[in-house]
């Protein structure tokens, strides 16, 4: 699937609470850059709420939306963790993690009922969070002497460009940080600066 070089994701953790025949679900979303942060986060949780009886968490990462990971928690197959995953599917937020915290109140619910548990927990916190739409970034770091400078600045004030470090000496380095939709633009105007060399180094 082809997306463009936006992506939705949480300006700050949120919270949301689902109650059914006794049972609470407390769902807690929070953004994340990584699968480092997963653990951390769910292991706090673990230890804040060491009497729940299940920690169901999925996340998705990435900007192309393809990483992502559904943990039941010892529910019954199916009935926690892709239901979570699935309510960050349908939003299409990435870069997010939520975790739903049950508490047990001594009736079963049955798989239906847990779908609909975990799912409305997450809808909960997600409709108290502030969502945001970020760009993808390219990074490039630009090698030049130092009377090329001028044509440099002039690709970067032309295009509005970060400058994200530089260092000036005889030769000098600059990372440029840009949306990903302008790269050809960008690469284009750059490759018709003699003697300079480019290198990418990051989607960001």
């Amino acid at each position: 699937m082809l997306f463009d070089d936006t992506y939705k994701t949480l300006l700050a953790p949120s919270e949301g609470l689902f109650k059914d025949r006794g049972s609470r679900f407390l769902a807690y979303a929070y953004p994340i850059e990584s699968e480092a942060a997963v653990k951390e986060l769910v292991d706090a949780l673990k230890k804040e709420h060491f009497k729940a009886v299940h920690h169901c968490y999925a996340y998705r990462l990435g900007q192309d939306r393809n990483q992502f990971r559904v943990n039941d928690d010892g529910e019954p197959a199916g009935s926690a963790g892709r239901p979570i995953l699935n309510v960050l599917l349908s939003q299409d937020m990435t870069n997010v993690l939520v975790v739903v915290v049950r508490y047990f109140g001594g009736t079963l619910l049955g798989v239906p009922g847990l779908i609909n548990a975990y799912k409305t927990a997450t809808q909960e916190a997600l409709s108290q969070a502030t969502i945001i739409e970020k760009t993808v970034n390219e990074q490039y770091e630009v090698q030049f002497a130092f009377v090329q400078m001028n044509d440099i600045m002039k690709v970067v004030k032309e295009f509005g460009l970060k400058i994200k470090s530089q260092a000036f000496d005889n030769q000098c380095t600059m990372v440029l940080e840009f949306r990903k939709k302008m790269t050809a633009q960008v690469l284009g105007k750059l490759e018709k600066i003699d003697h300079i060399t480019v290198n990418w180094i990051a989607t960001v």
